[in-house]
């Protein structure tokens, strides 16, 4: 999984959101580290949804366009929890090896 798909599925946790919203939580969760655009997003959700990882569901119609929203779908929370299993068993080895190297 790229970390992009990773932050777009980590920020559909909490609750259904659009595009804009997505890239702002990635933003302010990372201290602006990671921004990701709009090409990179769009592009990712759509892989998404053919992934079946998020669906699109109804956004906000009282606003002055239509907004797509997205939500997690069971699949893709599943499809997170493995890659934050995998990501924690990663920086695991990482610590052990660095801390034996640490040694005198």
């Amino acid at each position: 999984m790229t970390p992009q798909t990773f932050h777009i599925l980590l920020a559909l946790t909490d609750s259904d959101k659009h595009g804009y919203a997505i890239m702002q939580e990635i933003e302010f969760r990372t201290g602006g580290k990671v921004k990701i655009g709009p090409g990179t997003l769009y592009g990712s959700v759509q892989r998404l949804l053919e992934e079946g990882l998020i669906k699109e569901v109804p956004g906000d119609a009282d606003g002055p366009e239509r907004r797509r929203d997205y939500r997690l779908t069971p699949q893709g929370r599943q499809a997170l929890v493995a890659e934050a299993d995998r990501l924690k068993g990663l920086v695991q080895m990482a610590n052990v090896k660095l801390a034996v190297r640490r040694k005198p």
